[in-house]
């Protein structure tokens, strides 16, 4: 292949015979200008091939080495084992408790009433929870306070829901206290406490108002969070299957895995 400039191959459209024959030295001398540039097309041309597939070689070892969504994916998260020194200080005291005492599975569950991943655990895995297997007889759910100290009505609420807890309505308020927050929608929500939400679940609101008043729990709600912080919890919603830690607003599946490989054992 032959490339000529603009100027070239304008001149070469419109040349025209030349009226002077051309000398055997001039004529030798065009032959060879010929053939140099035949010859260097050629090069080129060849040298633009093998560049070409040793690009497309590469871009193919890229593809291979890099794809595949496998590599990619993220480890389940793998559930750590408690001393039974520590299982013994999780199930001490609590705030409440669901499920059937002697059931072969308990799981236990330290969580912030403010948090923003305590209610999406409330949302999504919680009634899940306790349709499946709390409420079937297979687990023994326990509730454990941890208020965060930038989470000012967590323990608030916490007292509150313990509060109501005396009158029997402990997981009443303790879905109460979850649902007003989501009316203001995801994350982090200020609301405060309303005393009129103990009237709307039907409790005795003099009885309500003096165990909340007083303080009653207030002690007992800090309790909590230092036996979490004794066992290694340093975030919420913490769980754990018969000991084995579950860090985080895991999906549903990832609880149900642990619970069916105690209930297996």
């Amino acid at each position: 292949m032959v490339f000529l400039t603009e100027h070239e191959s304008t001149h070469a459209s419109h040349a025209h015979p030349s009226s002077h024959p051309r000398s055997d030295s001039g004529s030798k001398a065009l032959y060879v200008l010929a053939v140099s540039v035949v010859v260097s097309s050629l090069i080129l041309s060849f040298a633009f091939i093998s560049a070409s597939g040793t690009l497309a070689k590469g871009l193919s070892a890229i593809q291979i080495s890099g794809g595949g969504s496998a590599a990619l994916a993220p480890a389940a998260p793998q559930p750590t084992a408690l001393p039974a020194a520590d299982v013994a200080t999780v199930l001490g005291s609590f705030a409440a408790g669901r499920g059937k005492s002697d059931a072969k599975v308990t799981v236990v569950e330290f969580s912030d009433y403010q948090c923003p991943f305590c209610r999406k655990s409330f949302n999504e895995v919680i009634p899940s929870l306790f349709k499946d297997y709390v409420d079937a007889g297979k687990v023994r759910f326990i509730f454990k306070d941890f208020p965060l100290s930038f989470h000012p009505n967590a323990p608030v609420y916490a007292e509150a829901a313990r509060c109501a807890g005396d009158q029997g309505n402990y997981f009443e308020m303790h879905d109460k206290i979850f649902a007003e927050q989501d009316k203001l929608g995801p994350g982090t929500v200020d609301v405060p406490f309303d005393k009129k939400w103990a009237e709307e679940l039907g409790l005795n609101a003099a009885t309500f108002n003096e165990c909340f008043d007083s303080g009653k729990y207030t002690q007992a709600v800090q309790q909590d969070f230092a036996d979490g912080v004794k066992v290694g919890v340093s975030g919420t919603p913490t769980f754990f299957v018969n000991g084995l830690a579950i860090v985080g607003a895991q999906p549903y599946a990832v609880i149900t895995q642990a619970i069916d490989a105690e209930l297996s054992g």
